[in-house]
């Protein structure tokens, strides 16, 4: 691709897929800008920890040239899986890490830190909440931001996550309900404060599961334990039961109800944890979720394919950024490298959300009537 002047790529949200695409255009000189609403980069916490599956987020971070630096970060022995039951919470399966280290596990806020620290100072415009695309009839993008300003670009990329502001200029989709929420909660310094919970999650995951509700906890850095109580359930079940999610002693009390027929020592999951509770209801996007091509627009990530959370989100956000990217200093135009990729990651995530749709109903199995 030679044109005239250096295309204009803005790319709307630095969470993981948004990043990866600019690391790996600037690895190939090209130009790119994103823009993101938070302030700053520790305006809130980043979520807990991820595996990356080397035939996706690896890959990803191959591209980008980081991989080495992200193996000295993870934690193989993050593969490790344990499942208890969950009357007597005695150990029903077990899984230790690969021996090939397959899918080691990482924070997300740490493998956000390295793509950060991976692209050129400025890249990111903090402070910038984008509202909506207009494409032009030229092809081109225009970007409408919060504060009144708009914005012209030869491509913008949607990589601004499940309620996406661009995606409407390709397609009517909104996420719905899955019938699933995860209440989240945390433990510090779990080794020596929490060592019988440490012991039953072991170097990895737990997972302990009922109908309609289940317990995973997972290691995470720093001697951290991130859980979630995932329950089948209407998402205003708080509402329902007469809950202000405000008030965390009565969230603490209702969810001890909840399990009132679960083994003490998973129950101290939802008893004795250090942090509130914070009610995280999960969407998607109907699958599959296709869209007309239009010029200059284009998504990645949850803005293009929204699905629960077990383990395919952020590998496939990144793969789609690194993906775009290669298209976009390989062929011979935008639109051309926009229509390559989106013929490569719109099949792809199809069958990604009914591998993830599967992996939630195995999380959290369905409640008998």
């Amino acid at each position: 691709m030679s044109p005239a002047r250096d295309p204009r790529i803005a790319i709307v949200g630095a969470g993981l897929g948004g990043l990866t695409c600019a690391r790996v255009l600037q690895q190939h000189g090209r130009s790119v800008t994103v823009f993101e609403r938070d302030a700053s980069a520790a305006a809130r916490p980043q979520g807990g920890t991820l595996d990356l599956h080397a035939e996706t987020g690896q890959a990803a971070l191959r591209t980008a040239g980081l991989l080495d630096q992200f193996q000295a970060l993870s934690r193989p022995e993050g593969e490790e899986w344990r499942v208890l039951d969950f009357a007597t919470a005695a150990l029903l399966a077990h899984q230790g890490p690969a021996a090939a280290g397959g899918r080691p596990e990482i924070d997300r806020g740490q493998l956000r830190e390295l793509l950060l620290d991976s692209i050129t100072e400025g890249t990111v415009r903090w402070d910038h909440a984008v509202t909506g695309v207009t494409p032009l009839p030229d092809g081109t993008c225009r970007l409408l931001f919060a504060d009144g300003a708009a914005e012209d670009f030869d491509l913008v990329i949607g990589a601004d996550g499940a309620w996406s502001r661009v995606r409407p200029a390709l397609s009517h989709a909104v996420p719905r309900y899955t019938g699933v929420t995860f209440v989240e909660t945390g433990f510090d310094h779990c080794d020596t404060r929490h060592p019988d919970l440490a012991r039953l999650v072991g170097n990895g995951s737990m997972l302990a599961k009922g109908a309609g509700r289940s317990l995973v906890a997972q290691r995470n850095s720093n001697g951290h334990i991130r859980a979630y109580i995932a329950l089948r359930t209407p998402q205003d079940w708080h509402m329902a039961a007469g809950i202000d999610l405000g008030d965390q002693r009565a969230v603490r009390a209702h969810l001890l109800r909840m399990f009132d027929d679960w083994d003490e020592s998973l129950r101290y999951i939802l008893r004795n944890s250090d942090s509130g509770f914070i009610n995280r209801p999960l969407f998607v996007l109907p699958a599959p979720h296709t869209w007309q091509h239009v010029a200059g627009v284009t998504l990645l990530g949850d803005a293009a394919h929204l699905m629960p959370p077990v383990g395919l989100g952020a590998n496939l956000a990144m793969l789609d950024g690194s993906d775009l990217a290669h298209a976009l200093v390989t062929e011979p135009g935008i639109d051309d490298a926009v229509r390559a990729y989106e013929s490569i990651m719109l099949p792809r995530s199809i069958e990604a959300a009914t591998s993830s749709a599967q992996g939630l109903d195995h999380l959290v199995p369905a409640a008998t009537s």
